[in-house]
């Protein structure tokens, strides 16, 4: 594999509480991801997970002695493992008694102690590990959760559950008592973020959606919580501590950018800090009081920055980490454009990019974002480089249901779950062909997990608008993959639907895209993994055998992965394969040996 296929894993290094000058993070190796363990003093990282699948998990005591990685398979279930700072090569299980579960947080007191969350059919169990190794099991919590903090004295942990449900947020003590529980509601979300570093009595931030907008909340034990509503955003935000536990660094997603503030709850004041435009992906305050992100924009891949001015250290093997000094900015070959479009829900906003050499109706390809609570952004996406080259045009809706624009329009399902979605991506189409931008009968669909799931859904409910569809680890069933998905994923669906298939079959079986696959005309392609347990393989390969059945076009791509894919191999393999089927069944890409050079690797959902 050519050098030049790297990945970049959009999340900060964890830097240890107490010893700044020490940090983990995911790094590429080989075209994989894997654990970096990072001297900031020395300017140096030595690689610590070496799998076929690479790692992704990883966590890094107060003290910086020891490291923390998450050993799991394709369909994530696993177990922790340990290893010194120094001694990387050497790893251990840090729960020997514990079996294999799935990862649901980790978090560590100012001694070491760790709290680790596992979750399996049953629910969630956090287990303690203390600085000598006993391993104590603490809360069980049926369903679907998650562990989200330990206090820094070790005497309170927080477990999140689905945001809209009472309780959304639950305190226990380390030994498994319940403190207190904080309710949420279908208009009202909470979500937990953490405890503050160093604060006596314990004192936990909250995120509440409040009155259509979103403000920062604290609970304490004393006081119970307590809404900064002084402090109101219009649209979607997280946050963090500042070291000093007074102030906090709250990321905002506005409008497919991001914006990063520095509020100070005691004196009431909120300041935005100086960053360039494009979109945050991670972003927090160091122990050292350096405020670290990951930036992108359009036409430049993620970046490490910080407000001194951190870099990441040479890779292991000779070569700087994506977003080192020696980070490239993408040429800026194409047009972009924002525009709003007039909708059933209101303006929808879209992202359209254009070959800078073309003028007139284009072939186009629409990229439906994931989520469905996520947005396409102002970010750095080599598929939209690579399909712009071809000569169609990309198209990126943020239809309801995204984030970025508020509650109103993140909590819009009126239509029902995925056909709402499909009137904003019509709209949308309809405007950019009355416009004169794309070819009416020349347009496209490209999908990832649940935008793969409307790119099905799409091409049974709207045949005679879309040409081809591309359909990466979708949902074509959506009562059998209800059935087979993890808690977590069963969580949000009865949140979408109001309730389980059971409970409410006519919203599943309206919303299903196996229901309209004998109106299907368009060619096909699926690619699915065989340790997805998000979007299991069976209802696809299943729906695959419908098309065939009615003689449509398709073609199935099976991937030894999971949900998430982080080789790069895999990756340029699926590219290569996708743009193969688009040269014969959609003549907008004029060359089957367009080169795909992707520069990074990124979760979707």
């Amino acid at each position: 594999m050519s050098r030049g296929h790297r990945l970049f894993y959009p999340a900060l290094p964890v830097v240890a509480e107490h010893a700044p000058h020490r940090a983990v993070y995911v790094g590429d190796a080989d075209g994989r991801c894997e654990i970096l363990a990072w001297d900031r003093a020395a300017g140096t990282a030595r690689q610590v997970t070496d799998r076929p699948a690479g790692t992704v998990r990883a966590a890094l005591d107060p003290a910086g002695a020891t490291i923390w990685w998450f050993d799991d398979d394709l369909g994530g279930v696993g177990t922790w493992r340990t290893c010194d700072f120094d001694r990387p090569d050497r790893s251990v299980e840090a729960l020997p008694s514990v079996l294999p579960a799935r990862h649901a947080g980790i978090a560590m007191a100012a001694d070491g102690t760790t709290a680790v969350g596992l979750s399996d059919d049953g629910g969630m169990t956090v287990f303690l590990r203390t600085g000598d190794g006993r391993v104590d099991e603490g809360v069980h919590v049926g369903g679907y959760a998650y562990l989200v903090d330990l206090d820094p004295a070790g005497r309170l942990l927080v477990v999140g559950g689905d945001a809209a449900t009472d309780p959304a947020v639950t305190v226990f003590t380390a030994d498994g008592t319940r403190v207190a529980g904080i309710g949420g509601g279908p208009d009202r979300r909470v979500w937990a973020l953490g405890f503050a570093p160093g604060v006596d009595p314990a004192r936990l931030l909250l995120v509440v959606e409040d009155e259509g907008g979103y403000l920062p909340a604290t609970w304490t034990a004393a006081e119970g919580v307590v809404r900064h509503r002084w402090c109101r955003f219009d649209t979607e935000i997280t946050a963090g501590w500042f070291p000093d536990g007074r102030r906090l660094l709250v990321r905002q997603d506005r409008h497919a950018r991001t914006l990063l503030h520095e509020v100070d709850l005691a004196a009431r004041t909120r300041t935005v800090v100086d960053t360039p435009p494009g979109s945050v992906l991670d972003a927090a305050v160091w122990p050292d009081g350096d405020v670290a992100y990951v930036w992108t924009d359009s036409v430049t891949p993620p970046q490490l920055r910080s407000v001194r001015g951190v870099q990441l250290p040479e890779h292991p093997g000779g070569r700087p980490d994506p977003g080192g000094p020696d980070a490239v900015a993408a040429p800026a070959d194409y047009r972009r454009e924002e525009i709003r479009v007039p909708g059933p829900g209101g303006p929808i906003p879209a992202l359209v990019a254009l070959p800078a050499d073309r003028e007139g109706p284009r072939p186009a390809v629409f990229l439906i974002h994931g989520g469905p609570f996520q947005h396409a952004r102002d970010a750095y996406d080599p598929l939209v480089e690579i399909l712009v080259s071809t000569g169609c045009a990309v198209v990126r809706v943020n239809y309801r249901g995204s984030s970025g624009y508020g509650a109103a329009w993140r909590n819009d399902f009126s239509a029902g779950v995925g056909l709402t979605q499909l009137e904003d991506l019509a709209a949308v189409r309809a405007h950019l062909v009355a416009e004169g931008v794309v070819e009416d009968r020349r347009t496209a669909l490209w999908g990832t997990s649940w935008g793969g799931y409307l790119t099905l859904l799409a091409l049974g409910r709207q045949p005679e608008l879309w040409r081809l569809g591309i359909a990466i680890s979708p949902v074509a069933d959506y009562v059998a993959a209800f059935e087979a998905a993890t808690p977590a994923v069963r969580a949000l669906d009865v949140l979408l639907f109001g309730g389980t298939p059971d409970e409410v079959p006519q919203r599943y079986a309206r919303s299903s895209p196996v229901t309209y696959v004998d109106r299907v005309r368009a060619p096909v392609l699926l690619a699915v993994s065989t340790g997805d347990v998000q979007c299991p393989p069976a209802p696809v390969e299943h729906y695959a055998r419908l098309l065939a059945e009615r003689r449509i076009p398709h073609q199935v791509v099976r991937r030894r992965a999971g949900h998430e894919d982080f080789d790069a191999q895999s990756h340029l393999a699926l590219m290569q394969t996708v743009l193969l089927f688009m040269q014969r069944h959609f003549d907008g890409v004029q060359d089957e040996g367009t080169p795909v050079a992707l520069a990074m690797a990124r979760p979707v959902g």
